[in-house]
């Protein structure tokens, strides 16, 4: 445990020094503050307005930098050549790879506070009245981003930045795409059906975690259902973890 967390820390260091994580967070950033502008130009709902947008931010530039940034984990150090130096100490590679999996969870972490600091002194400004189920969005925004994540890390071990990149976007895509799937697949037979029925249960069900409904409409979230939602979300990151540490075991660096 140790180990993982030293790893960890130093992804986190290292993760700090891209620049492209400014450059999404201060965009980000600017999204956010934007919504107040458009708040006194629409005519519709402002409040409204200023938390589809918010939260809409936070979520995608999270993704964004879960993607490039987690392709990145592994991939740089095979092009570098360091993973011959790393896969020659007496390291398990599965404690490297959860490692790596921990640093880009405490950038996430960070990033995201950041953003949600921002949204939080935006809807002060506005006086728009903040919820508790706000704070649950929030939460699950994070836990699908540990997901997107765990599923990037698992495309690096054994394919390149670029491939990588492009499969966790489909997984992305079809992940809040899931519930359609399954309707379109319903109408279908043979073997379409089978496909889409098989993406459906394979893909993350990344819509569980989209509260922006609630949020707008100020709907509560049971207890239990946040329970089952966050449990899933974590089984299924865990689950990715798990192949891609026997993947990254078995892969031949020779």
């Amino acid at each position: 445990m140790r180990r993982i967390l030293s790893i960890g820390l130093n992804t986190f260091r290292e993760t700090l020094r891209e620049k492209l994580l400014y450059n999404l967070l201060i965009f980000a950033l600017l999204m956010i503050g934007s919504s107040m502008l458009l708040s006194r130009l629409t005519l519709g709902d402002a409040n409204r307005l200023i938390l589809d947008l918010g939260l809409a931010s936070i979520n995608l530039f999270g993704v964004v930098i879960a993607i490039f940034v987690g392709i990145g984990l592994v991939s740089k150090e095979i092009d570098k050549k360091t993973i011959y130096t790393i896969v020659s100490k007496p390291v398990p590679r599965y404690e490297f790879l959860l490692g790596k999996y921990v640093g880009l969870g405490i950038t996430l972490l960070t990033n995201t506070a950041i953003m949600v600091v921002g949204l939080l002194s935006v809807l002060q400004i506005m006086q728009v009245p903040i919820e508790l189920v706000l704070f649950k969005s929030l939460l699950l925004i994070f836990i699908e981003l540990l997901v997107v994540t765990a599923v990037a890390l698992l495309f690096s071990t054994f394919t390149s930045s670029t491939l990588s990149a492009i499969f966790t976007l489909a997984v992305y895509v079809i992940g809040h795409l899931s519930g359609d799937l399954k309707a379109l697949g319903e109408k279908l037979d043979g073997v379409s059906q089978g496909v889409l029925t098989t993406l459906y249960y394979v893909m993350p069900n990344l819509e569980r975690f989209n509260l922006k409904g609630h949020v707008i409409h100020q709907l509560n979230v049971g207890t239990s259902d946040m329970a089952l939602i966050i449990c899933y979300g974590l089984a299924y990151a865990t689950l990715m973890l798990t192949v891609a540490a026997i993947i990254f075991q078995r892969r031949d660096f020779q």
